[in-house]
């Protein structure tokens, strides 16, 4: 027992899921997928920014 609430949360995620429109921007998903850096791009943190150049330099 006590399933109906959590059945129903998931029924309303679903339904949104499954009827929701949405405009992907696929030069975006481009950009983000290739690596290619832009404006809108997290600053890596000091603490891993040699972490990061390691990886750079790996590739």
């Amino acid at each position: 027992m006590g399933r109906g609430r959590a059945k129903a949360k998931q029924t309303k995620v679903a339904r949104n899921l499954k009827y929701q429109t949405f405009d992907p921007d696929f030069d975006d998903l481009q950009r983000e997928l290739h690596g290619e850096s832009g404006e809108s791009g997290d600053p890596i943190p000091d603490q891993y920014a040699d972490l990061a150049d390691e990886d750079r330099s790996a590739s």
